[in-house]
Formats: structure tokens, C-alpha cells, sequence
């Protein structure tokens, strides 16, 4: 079907054609014809990696806003994921429809206006955002017309699950009004998609088209064996007389470099990604002429700048697999590097790239071939086989629709391939399964929500709150719903004991409970922090026995116990440093090792310096400090919330103590902010000032604002780190000064 015949407005399709579209492929021309176009109609579109579901959506949203002013929202669960898209779809601001549209883009930053939002055609929302401003009651909410939910099939995910499944039930209840949004579904190929469809009143699209053909293949002894069971040679030279290389993974990445193009190799732990992208690099850099080397030593120095004193052994690793033409991509490298490699794996500059397997459902970076070297991983069960979703999800990453005519997967075996040929290839993945009821916390933030939300006017009932709940995808695919009741029930009463709910008239958040839903925690955190407080050990200093206690919240990660050898200086850390509460303990068990990189984090120690200490990886430690400044925050408001209260009944004394303990506390935050000791932190408030320079200028005696006033320009400029024009802004912010 052209796109020229599609039943749009002219200025839509002149746009469409600009933008290079001609034609429909399969899936697409199939959900037109079941009436993509139908304002009444709700979709479920299932269909492989990289088969044109990005241009469905722009088609059911180009519809949408040609007819109605309302809002459309697209959802994702991953903010890269939010981001990618963002920018993909940006270009309908080129559009004029009677009005300009506007596109924004909400990923749950503190910082976002929200009149951006209010103005805004299509917003772009992880799936928590979306769920926190519904849950706010935005006043742009109840202006919805049209919601995008992409990766929909995650809604089985234990972590990410309950919160779209949350938010979907939301939509479809009424809850933003009394015509509730047409919802349209993008998901992976799902074996119980028919379910899905049917909870959500959704027309279902099924298709294995992709615009790339995939073979997938299993390889042994040198035979790739595909899913029509014929069979090829792999891993050998040229002559065809030996092996490439002794790993046979490697040797099908480098066989498919030597042709030209670009591998994606998935390996089940970091150490592994690491090890073999630089091994790679040994015979991939052999594969390329001189120009392409001199842009792999540009990319390098982009990723180990000469003036960086935080440059770890991870950077120093990467940079010189890179400089060879391969790179790895994992959890454990700092958000600028992972840009990095995507950018230059995207233009093509990077052929061989190692990853673990969430960069699968993250970030689109195709590839010629994928390999996978095992279909194990190690679990807390032990060694697990990955699930058939999460192969299809990997394998889908083969074939560059706009370089390839065929695309690659390859699961390593040792033995004979039909075993795992019709278990992965032939298979279909696993039917999706609900994990709202099965995960507590989730299950009372979302009871929380929906008991202040509901009574705002008046009292909720019980039945009004198993009316809600029994509208869930977990009610949908339960046998009866006395299940559903006995797990509500539990977590009311939970939420009853710890002070957030009343029930003498109806359901009611408690005024501790309204604090706790707006600071969107497990309820469990606020009544332990609550604990902590009541237990609170007065006049003294609490870094260390504040950062203990985050650090053993359910909620923080990443959470590592500290490895032997870092024992004996933890007790002695234990031993000089104060305690938080009057029964703070000390346990084998505690994450210690989250907590040295905390207190050495704030004692502005270099990310090389820990990365050598502790084994920390730059993006672990980026996780541990912003997880560490969120709750630190949480508890700050908790404290403040019991202040007031104490206010209230005249406890003058306890006001002052707790008001000490918010003080403290917001220093810390700003420690943890900046990675700095206190005595840096009147520096790094300076633009441009991190914690690196701040370091620098306390060491030459410029301790405060004042002292940077009174330098001569010429002397601060001369400081390592400083020069001319940054001694200038300096100059220029604290000339205020007094």
C-alpha cells in the first residue's frame, strides 16, 4: 500500500513522503486495513524487531492530531529508551496541522516545566513518570486522546511491571475521565498476546514480517546450523583450513567484520564483554585501512581525555579496544562513555561490539550478526537457560534495515544443535504473567495511591478498592478473585500498622500517609525511617550512621557486601564513627561495601582511586551515590513531616533536635550531590568548580569565595585545572561577594 493512498490529510502525506516514506510494509498496511485509523478502536500490535512499529505509531498519532486537539502520550519503560524516541518523532514539529506541534519529553527530572507539558501535542513519558503525574493528578492528564504504550510485553517484567500495568488499569478504569484514551499496544512477538489484547479491549495485529529476513542458527564445530537445518561453515580462515580464533564466538564476529560489516556479541557477565572486546581488538584493528584507524584513535582520545584525573582501568580498557575498532557496553560505564560507543557504533566506526543482554531492550544498535555464546547465566537459583523472550529479544538486534539484506543470529552450542534449534528457534517465547500482586512494596505504593486519590471528597470503600484492583491484568489471569482480596487485605492492614491509613469510616490516607504517597516510596522505607527517627541519638554527628542506614534500605542498590579484605578497615570505621539511633547494630550481612564507596565518594576520593579499591565500576558508583541522594532526601522529608508534627504538640525541644538532624542532613545530600568533604562544598557551588578543581584550589589555600575574590586573576589562572577564561567566570561569580 503507498502512502500516498492512505486516508490522511494532504499535509500529512506530504510529510510522510519528505520523510522518505513510500511504502507499507506488511504489518503496517495490515493494522491500516484493521482500522489504525479508527478513533473507537484500541490496538495490539505484536511484531518482531526493526518491522516498522515506530511508523505505526507516527501514522495512529498523525490520524489522531488531524482530528482532535487532545493530547497524545507515548510511553516507554527505559529513559534511553524515552529519549531515542524523542528524537525520532521531534521532526513533527515541522508540521503545521492548523496549529504547531509540540513535542516534549518527561523522563521524571525535577527540573522539567510543567507548562511544557500543558502546551505540549505529544508527550514522551517512562512508563514511572506517567505513572507519578496520574497518580499527582496533572491537571493535563484529563486531556488524553490517544496513548502510545511501546515494549508493552515488559508488563511481565518483576521490576518494571507493576507500574505499567498500573497505569494501564488507570487509563481503561475511568480514572482520567469519563472516555477513557484509545490505547495502542507495541509489542514483542508474546505467546498469550490474545490475552493481553482482551484485557485491553484491543483489536490484536500479530505478523512475523521484518523487514530484514533473520536466520537464526545454531553453531557447533565449525557448522552453522540454520533454522531450515542447512548447514554452513564459521570460524575458519580464509583457506577455510583452521580456526579464526579459539573462541568460537569471537571467531563469527570477526568472520562477519572481515566481510565488512558489524557483530553484536552478548556476554552474561560485564568481565566477559570486557575480556572479549579487547581480545577481538587484537585482530579486528588487522581488518582495517588507515583512515578508519585514524577515526578509531579519535573516538579513543573521546573517551580517555588527557586532563582526566577520573579515568579508571574500565575507561583505560575501553579506549583501547576502541582504538582497535571494537568495544564493550554494560551497566558498569559511566553514562558518557555508553554515549559514546552508541554514537560511533550507530555511524559504523565501531564493527564489533560485546554488551549484556539489557542493552537488548534498551538502546536500538543492530547489527549484522548477533552472537550468543551460551544460553546459561548464573542467577541466585544457580545456573539458569535464558527465557525464549529474552533470546528473541537478542536475536532481533540482527539486520540493519538500511545496510543489510539479511541479518544473523547464533547461539553457541557444544553439542548437537536441534535441542536447542526447537527450543529457542521453533519455540514461542513464554505467555506474560502479571507481578503486581507478587511484589508487597509495589502492591502498597499502588494501594496507597489509589486510597488517596479515591478519597479526596470522602472515604473510600473496601469495595470500591477491590472494584479497582480487580480490573488488573494479575484479576485478569487469576482463576477467582479470593486471591486478589486475601493480598489487598494483607497489605491494607500493613499499611493500617504503619500509621498511613484509617478505616473508622472508609479507607483515608493518615496525614503521614499523604506525605509518604508524595514521595513515592514503599511505605515499609517511611515506617523504617520513622524508626530511625524515633530512635534518633541526639547531639552528635550521623554521616556514617545515616549512610549505614540507606545503604540497608530495601530500596537502595546496588547492594554489595564488603569482600573480606576490606573487613578489618570497616570495623575500625565502625569503631570511630557515630551511630544514627539509639540500636543501630552492625551485621555481617549489611551492604559495606556500598557504604565505604558512599563515605569515600564524599570524601571526594577519584573514581580511578575506587575503581582500583573497591573494584567499583564508574556507572555502579553513579548508581549508589544518586540512589544514596534520593533516599537521603526521602529522609530529610521524613524528619521535617515528624518536626512539624512535633510543632504542633509544643515538643519545643524535639523541634530543635530534629531541626539539628535536617540540617545535617541537607549538607550531606549536598556531600553526596558534589563528592565532596563539607569544607569543598562552598566551592562547588561555583560554576564550572567540581569536585576535582575544588580540590586543586583548597590545596593552593582558596578555601571559601572570599579568597578567590581577593586573588589577582593572573596568579588564579595559573593554577592547574584553572586558565585564563575560567578564572574569569570564577572572578565574575563571587565578585558579589562581601
Amino acid at each position: 500500500m503507498k502512502i500516498s493512498k492512505l486516508d490522511l490529510e494532504p499535509k500529512v502525506i506530504d510529510f510522510l513522503t519528505s520523510e522518505g516514506y513510500e511504502e507499507l510494509f506488511e504489518p503496517q498496511e495490515q493494522s491500516v486495513k484493521a482500522g489504525l485509523f479508527d478513533d473507537k478502536k484500541n490496538f495490539l500490535i505484536t511484531i518482531p524487531t526493526a518491522s516498522g512499529k515506530t511508523l505505526i505509531a507516527m501514522l495512529a498519532i498523525l490520524s489522531h492530531l488531524s482530528k482532535h486537539k487532545t493530547k497524545v502520550i507515548y510511553l516507554t519503560p527505559l529513559r534511553a529508551l524515552t529519549s531515542e524516541k524523542f528524537e525520532e518523532f521531534k521532526k513533527l514539529e515541522k508540521l503545521n496541522l492548523g496549529r504547531k506541534l509540540k513535542i516534549a519529553l518527561s523522563t521524571g527530572d525535577s527540573k522539567e516545566k510543567k507548562d511544557k507539558l500543558e502546551d505540549a501535542d505529544v508527550i514522551f513519558l517512562t512508563n514511572e513518570s506517567m505513572d507519578a503525574n496520574m497518580a499527582f493528578q496533572q491537571d493535563w492528564i484529563y486531556d488524553i486522546g490517544l496513548v502510545v504504550s511501546d515494549e508493552i510485553h515488559l508488563i511481565g517484567d518483576d521490576t518494571r511491571g507493576p507500574t505499567l500495568e498500573i497505569v494501564l488499569t488507570r487509563l481503561r478504569s475511568g480514572f482520567i475521565g469519563k472516555n477513557p484514551p484509545r490505547i495502542i499496544g507495541l509489542s514483542a512477538t508474546i505467546s498469550n498476546s490474545d490475552e493481553l489484547a482482551d484485557w485491553l479491549d484491543c483489536e490484536l495485529v500479530e505478523s512475523t514480517f521484518r523487514r530484514v529476513p533473520l536466520s537464526e542458527a545454531v553453531y557447533s564445530r565449525h557448522i552453522i546450523t540454520n533454522q531450515d537445518r542447512e548447514e554452513t561453515e564459521g570460524n575458519l580462515t580464509n583457506d577455510r583450513q583452521e580456526s579464526r580464533h579459539q573462541k568460537d564466538w569471537i571467531g563469527l564476529g570477526l568472520d562477519t567484520v572481515d566481510n565488512g560489516d558489524q557483530c553484536l556479541i552478548f556476554a552474561m557477565t560485564r568481565k566477559n564483554a570486557v575480556a572479549w572486546a579487547k581480545e577481538a581488538g587484537r585482530d579486528v584493528v588487522k581488518m582495517l585501512n588507515e583512515n578508519q584507524r585514524k577515526e578509531l584513535e579519535k573516538i579513543s582520545k573521546k573517551i580517555l581525555p588527557k586532563d582526566s584525573y577520573d579515568n579508571t582501568k574500565l575507561t583505560t580498557e575501553l579506549a583501547q579496544a576502541v582504538k582497535n575498532g571494537a568495544a564493550f557496553h554494560h551497566a558498569g560505564l559511566d553514562q558518557r562513555c555508553r554515549t559514546i560507543i552508541e554514537t560511533e557504533y550507530k555511524n559504523r566506526h565501531i564493527k564489533f561490539l560485546t554488551a549484556t543482554p539489557p542493552l537488548a531492550a534498551g538502546v536500538n544498535l543492530p547489527a549484522r550478526r548477533v552472537v550468543i555464546p551460551s544460553v546459561m547465566r548464573y542467577t541466585n537459583n544457580g545456573l539458569e537457560k535464558i527465557s525464549i523472550l529474552e533470546y528473541k529479544q537478542m536475536c532481533g538486534r540482527a539486520g540493519r534495515p538500511q545496510y543489510d539484506d539479511m541479518g544473523e543470529s547464533i547461539i553457541i552450542s557444544k553439542g548437537y544443535p536441534d535441542e536447542i534449534l526447537e527450543h529457542y528457534v521453533d519455540g514461542e517465547p513464554e505467555p506474560l504473567e502479571s507481578k503486581t500482586l507478587d511484589e508487597d512494596s509495589s502492591l502498597r505504593i499502588n494501594l496507597l495511591g489509589f486510597i488517596y486519590t479515591a478519597s479526596k471528597f470522602n472515604p473510600t470503600s473496601y469495595e470500591k478498592i477491590i472494584k479497582f484492583f480487580s480490573q488488573t491484568f494479575a484479576a485478569y489471569q487469576l482463576s477467582n478473585n479470593s486471591i486478589l482480596e486475601k493480598k489487598v487485605t494483607k497489605q491494607l492492614e500493613k499499611l493500617k500498622e504503619y500509621g498511613m491509613i484509617t478505616d473508622e469510616n472508609g479507607f483515608e490516607p493518615t496525614k503521614f500517609g499523604i506525605k509518604v504517597f508524595y514521595l513515592r516510596i514503599d511505605p515499609k522505607t517511611a515506617f523504617d525511617m520513622t524508626g530511625y527517627v524515633e530512635d534518633y541519638v541526639r547531639g552528635t554527628k550521623h554521616t556514617f550512621g545515616i549512610l549505614h542506614m540507606i545503604t540497608n534500605l530495601s530500596e537502595f542498590y546496588s547492594q554489595y557486601p564488603v569482600p573480606d579484605k576490606y573487613q578489618e578497615s570497616m570495623d575500625d570505621l565502625i569503631n570511630k564513627n557515630e551511630k544514627l539511633y539509639k540500636q543501630q547494630n552492625f551485621s555481617s550481612d549489611d551492604c559495606f561495601k556500598s557504604l565505604l564507596i558512599l563515605y569515600k565518594w564524599i570524601d571526594a576520593m577519584t573514581y580511578q582511586d575506587m575503581s582500583e579499591h573497591f573494584d567499583a565500576e564508574p556507572g555502579d558508583i553513579f548508581y549508589i551515590k544518586e540512589n544514596a541522594k534520593n533516599l537521603a532526601y526521602t529522609f530529610t522529608e521524613i524528619v521535617k513531616f515528624w518536626r512539624d508534627y512535633a510543632k504542633e504538640n509544643d515538643q519545643k525541644k524535639i523541634v530543635s533536635e530534629y531541626q539539628n538532624l535536617i540540617d545535617e542532613l541537607d549538607l550531606l545530600r549536598l556531600q553526596i550531590i558534589h563528592g565532596v568533604p563539607e569544607k569543598y562544598l562552598e566551592l562547588v557551588k561555583i560554576k564550572q568548580i567540581g569536585r576535582v578543581r575544588a580540590q586543586i584550589l583548597y590545596k593552593n589555600g582558596f578555601k571559601n569565595k572570599t579568597a578567590l575574590k581577593k586573588v589577582p586573576l593572573e596568579k588564579l589562572a595559573a593554577i592547574d585545572k584553572i586558565g585564563t577564561i575560567l578564572a574569569k567566570s570564577i572572578k565574575s561569580q563571587v565578585e558579589k561577594v562581601r
